[in-house]
């Protein structure tokens, strides 16, 4: 009766180790997520259609400034890049009338992705109605992005936000 029962303990020890070793540890999944994440977004930067959700901004030679929410953007597209995000720094020439922002709309030009260790860095010239931008991406793997903006009629100015995948625009009929 022993023997039957320290046999029966043993083979519930090895089922239930069984049953344990094949779960994935918090590493393993957080490893997977990671790389997942990854892949998203170097074929976001591969098809070099996304969109940057600003979370701050750093102007020039000021402190970082925190943005709403979900406001601010610029959805990059190698047809038609828009763009709305806020300006706080020196203007050179400014649009009298105008709310003081950097909106523009065009078409990018010569557009460069350069793969980093850690990072992606995407640079592209677009230029809009009254004035020429050159953005810089740096597109990191988890999806923070710094985007750096240089105009020929405001100072440097700088965002922190995420890219994401664009987001389809359905027309109602």
């Amino acid at each position: 009766m022993k023997t039957k029962l320290s046999i029966i303990l043993v083979l519930c020890c090895l089922v239930t180790i069984s049953v344990f070793g094949q779960e994935k540890t918090k590493k393993e999944i957080k490893a997977e997520k990671e790389l997942q994440q990854q892949k998203e977004v170097e074929a976001l930067v591969a098809s070099k259609k996304f969109d940057f959700e600003a979370q701050k901004m750093t102007p020039q030679g000021g402190n970082f400034i925190i943005l709403d929410y979900n406001t601010y953007f610029l959805r990059f597209n190698t047809d038609k890049t828009t763009c709305d995000l806020p300006f706080f720094g020196r203007a050179f020439n400014a649009d009298y009338g105008g709310d003081g922002g950097i909106k523009f709309e065009g078409t990018p030009e010569d557009i460069k992705i350069e793969q980093k260790r850690k990072s992606y860095i995407v640079k592209a010239t677009v230029r809009g109605k009254n004035d020429v931008y050159l953005l810089m991406f740096s597109i990191f793997y988890n999806g923070n992005t710094t985007l750096s903006i240089t105009s020929n009629n405001k100072a440097f100015i700088s965002y922190d936000g995420l890219i994401r995948a664009p987001k389809v625009v359905e027309n109602k009929k």
